[in-house]
């Protein structure tokens, strides 16, 4: 398989200390700079590295992204692609001298938000996983077991049993509305958080502070723990 280079921002704190980092996935039509420059921003605040992709056919990649959402199996391609190239992510962000590989996440808004729950469903590296303007699929969606064959949201967080789960999601969004949101929560193993805010698809900026404050603690706690214990002696 041909590797190529995708565009990507990485942002990393300024310390001689392993710090966590988190994998940033957008949404359709998005780009990484969005990412980057929100939820991003706040990590890094916070200690947290950060690395933002731009997934296939968006940003610097171009690329007809409606002729593509209408082609089954052009769509199917994107899909394993962006999946692949996830996995590499994750194997790029633990490979770095200032991260710790053992505090890997991963942040997916709306089609990103998809992305970020299969691929942690696959891969146990991604310990914790905040998804946002993300649920089951939508009702009445065309060729619906068809697609649950390649993509089953629902299945997929029932695999990421033990390891923490945020979804925040909008009262009022028309995209990804809240009963595909529920649905999904409920699928879920604990540990589990579901917030809401009163707005749309997109988050407000506090709403997108609070998630990051809740990946960054969840990302501490598991450095925390292996600091707590015990040492064998003797």
């Amino acid at each position: 398989m041909n590797r190529i280079d995708v565009p990507s921002v990485w942002l990393a704190p300024k310390t001689i200390e392993p710090t966590p980092a988190v994998l940033l996935l957008h949404g359709l039509s998005s780009n990484k700079e969005r990412m980057s420059q929100s939820v991003g921003r706040e990590l890094l605040a916070l200690g947290v590295a950060t690395l933002a992709l731009d997934l296939p056919f968006h940003g610097e990649r171009g690329g007809d992204v409606g002729s593509v959402s209408r082609n089954p199996l052009a769509l199917v391609g994107a899909w394993r692609t962006a999946i692949a190239e996830s996995r590499d992510a994750i194997s790029w962000l633990a490979a770095q001298p200032g991260v710790d590989p053992a505090r890997l996440g991963v942040v997916g808004y709306s089609l990103g938000g998809f992305l970020a729950l299969m691929t942690a469903a696959e891969d146990e590296r991604l310990r914790v996983i905040a998804l946002a303007a993300a649920g089951d699929l939508p009702d009445h969606t065309p060729y619906a077991a068809l697609i649950r064959g390649l993509v089953n949201p629902l299945r997929a967080a029932e695999r990421l049993a033990g390891r923490p789960l945020l979804l925040v999601n909008g009262r009022h969004d028309t995209t990804t509305r809240p009963a595909q949101a529920e649905r999904l929560f409920t699928a879920a193993k604990e540990p589990k958080t579901m917030r809401w805010y009163d707005g749309g698809h997109w988050p407000p900026p506090g709403t997108i502070a609070m998630a990051a404050r809740w990946v960054a603690d969840e990302l501490n706690a598991l450095g925390d723990q292996r600091s707590a214990r015990p040492r064998r002696t003797g």
